[in-house]
This record gives structure tokens, C-alpha cells and sequence, in this order.
């Protein structure tokens, strides 16, 4: 059965080496899409930008009791469809019961971002965004939509670091949260990774300190192809899944060069690194009043959590994930037994698609109105 699509927007070039959802699959419910403004959003930095902008998608209809909304915050530079995966009848979100919010992290190209922020805000003066301010704006774009609780949050990658965040920061907005390929903190070896990523594009000359006048095409292609070590498993590469339903004349040379020239189409090398030091600086030990101790922050936890990192991901280890989920009170630990890396928390393969939307089924069926009061 042909691979699924393995990251929305991240993983485009996946395209032009043959894999494909199948053809005669459902196609995707497709969201409505809206941008929500905010004015004078004061950064955890300290910088206020005059007007922020969030790029957002609803699936489904609000219920009466304002209690059927799932949030699904993006991934890294991934739009709003980007749960795909988990929404249709038959999975387990269906829009025709579950009023669902996709939200797009600033640094994205669309929400705001380096690249479409006017001055004095533009390219490299745009300010760091954390994951808290993301999830500070989302609380008040849920606001705005008169959504008193969420069902859950449910996160992949930069979305499960969301979702913890949520967790921590508003611990009675949800009945619980799910997390898959992500950590509640980027420990010391991601922000390592992610510093060599960022020193890709950076070290093209062209990039100009962030004011660059065209694309830095060679780093944004350096950029790709250390990204690309780091997306699947070991043994993935060993045992060359890459061939799985592409060309027959398909070598390892060809899919590298793809990944180097067709990663992620037109994506602005500011933004790009924007949402990379989002990504370094998140720490759930952060947030008042922790005073850095991530330790105490997963124990405050009030919620169930699904957390499912998976057990090949290289920028999640699964160590990382085994760590926190001791420190979390009401946890299930479910790691996804595949190897497609980090993709697998996205349903990389059948396979994972149907270990994900099995385990967040039936989750959400446990935590259907759970109240947190009650269970501290």
C-alpha cells in the first residue's frame, strides 16, 4: 500500500521520488480557512508588534454547549491542514461531532512572520517567538471564537510542544492533551541540531545577516540536506524505505538531491529560522512560576495526557520522552513501534496512521469531560 504523505509542507519533495496517497483513499476534508488579528501583542521578549496575525482553519460547527472543540496547533512551517491524518469520518476526529481549530505558528509565511511583517518588524528585526506567545495568541483567537474548553489539544512535533504548553500554562482549559513527536522541552542535543541547521543558511554569503536582497539558495540547500539526516530512522536509510512505491530507477543520489532542492518550496530562509529558535527555546520550565524547573512544570499537570513519541525519532528521542512522562501524573505512554523516525508521529506510513488514530480515539473517548478539579 503506498506511503502516506509524511509531513504537510516539510515534506513536499517526498512527491517528486513517487510516494503518494493512494488513489482511491478519501480525499481530505478541507477547512475554512480565516486570520485572526490581534493588536499590540507584547512578546514574552518584551517586543509589541502593532498588529500580529494568526492564520487559522475550522473543520465543523461549535456545538450549544461550547464543549466539542478540539485545538490542532501547527508544526514546523506546516499550514493548516496539516492533520489531515486524523480528521474524517472513520478517524478520530469527525468534524461532522468535533468543532476543530487548526492554528498556524508565526514564522510560518502566513501567520505572522519575518517575511511579511513591514518594517521596523521586517526579516531579521522580527522578534523571537515562543512557544508560550503562540499559545497566548491562540488562547485569544479561542476567545474571540467563544470556545469556554477544549476537548483536547493535540500536537505533532511543534504542536506537541503546544500542547504541553497548554497543559502548564491554562491546566483547566482542556480535558486532556496528545502528544506525538515532541517534547515538553528542547533538551541541549536539539538545540545543537537545530544550531547546525540554522548555521547551513546563515554561512551562504548571500544571506547578508537576514537582509538578504535574494533567496541564499546554497544554504537554504545545505539547510535541506542536514534537515534530511536527521527526518528518519537508521534503519530506515539501512534498509532503503525510500524505494517504497517510487520510480524504478529511483537511487539514493536522486532522493538526496531532491530532499537539497525541493524540501520545503519557496520557504523564506528568515522564517525558516525563526521557527527554529522557537523550537530551541522551548521549555515548559519556563512558565511562571517554575522558574526553570521542567520537573515541576509536568508535575503540575492537572489533565490525562496521550503521549506517543516515536521510538525512531531523531529529534525527539524517545529517552527524552521517557524522562518527562515520569514527572506527569496522569499519563499514557504509548510509543509508536515504527521506523519512519520522526514523520511517524504524523502518519508517516499506514501502519502509524492507524497506531495514532486508534490511540487518540479511544482516548478521547476516556477523557470526554473530564474534569480536573475532581482529579487533583
Amino acid at each position: 500500500m503506498p506511503v502516506k504523505n509524511l509531513m504537510q509542507n516539510i515534506l513536499l519533495a517526498a512527491a517528486s521520488i513517487g510516494w503518494f496517497f493512494n488513489a482511491a483513499a478519501v480525499e481530505p476534508i478541507v477547512p475554512v480557512q480565516h486570520e485572526f488579528i490581534l493588536h499590540n501583542f507584547t512578546t514574552e521578549s518584551g517586543v509589541t508588534l502593532p498588529e500580529a496575525k494568526v492564520v487559522y482553519g475550522t473543520y465543523g460547527t461549535l456545538n450549544a454547549a461550547g464543549d466539542n472543540a478540539v485545538l490542532l496547533p501547527s508544526h514546523y512551517m506546516a499550514t493548516l491542514t496539516g492533520y489531515d491524518f486524523l480528521i474524517g469520518p472513520g478517524k478520530a476526529l469527525d468534524p461532522s461531532k468535533l468543532f476543530l481549530i487548526t492554528t498556524e505558528l508565526f514564522g510560518n509565511g502566513r501567520s505572522s512572520s519575518p517575511s511579511n511583517t513591514p518594517e521596523p518588524f521586517h526579516g531579521p528585526r522580527f522578534p523571537l517567538m515562543t512557544v508560550r506567545d503562540n499559545i497566548n495568541a491562540e488562547y485569544q483567537l479561542l476567545a474571540a471564537l467563544k470556545v469556554p474548553h477544549l476537548r483536547s489539544v493535540i500536537g505533532f512535533s511543534m504542536g506537541a510542544q503546544q500542547a504541553f504548553q497548554w497543559a502548564v500554562s491554562y491546566p483547566d482549559f482542556m480535558d486532556g492533551i496528545v502528544a506525538t513527536s515532541g517534547t515538553a522541552k528542547t533538551y541541549g542535543h536539539g538545540i545543537v541540531r537545530l544550531e547546525g541547521q540554522i548555521a547551513a543558511i546563515t554561512a551562504d554569503s548571500s544571506f547578508n545577516n537576514g537582509d538578504y536582497t535574494a533567496p541564499p539558495e546554497k544554504g537554504l540547500e545545505a539547510f535541506a540536506v542536514v534537515w534530511t539526516g536527521w527526518l528518519f530512522s537508521q534503519e530506515w536509510w539501512r534498509r532503503e524505505m525510500w524505494r517504497i512505491d517510487a520510480p524504478a530507477d529511483i537511487t539514493l543520489a536522486k532522493v538526496i538531491q531532491n530532499f537539497r532542492t525541493d524540501f520545503i518550496p519557496g520557504a523564506d530562509a528568515n522564517d525558516l529560522i525563526l521557527q527554529m529558535r522557537t523550537w530551541q527555546t522551548h521549555d515548559v520550565g519556563g512558565t511562571a512560576p517554575f522558574h526553570g524547573d521542567v520537573e515541576a512544570a509536568l508535575k503540575s499537570i492537572k489533565v490525562p495526557v496521550l503521549y506517543m513519541p516515536s521510538e525512531t525519532d531523531l529529534y525527539f528521542p524517545v529517552s527524552d520522552a521517557k524522562y518527562e512522562a515520569a514527572f506527569i501524573p496522569n499519563v499514557t505512554f504509548a510509543p509508536i513501534p515504527s521506523l519512519w523516525g520522526h514523520p511517524a508521529g504524523a502518519a508517516a506510513s499506514p501502519e502509524d496512521g492507524e497506531f495514532l488514530n486508534q490511540h487518540m480515539a479511544a482516548f478521547l473517548h476516556a477523557t470526554e469531560h473530564y474534569d480536573a478539579a475532581q482529579h487533583k
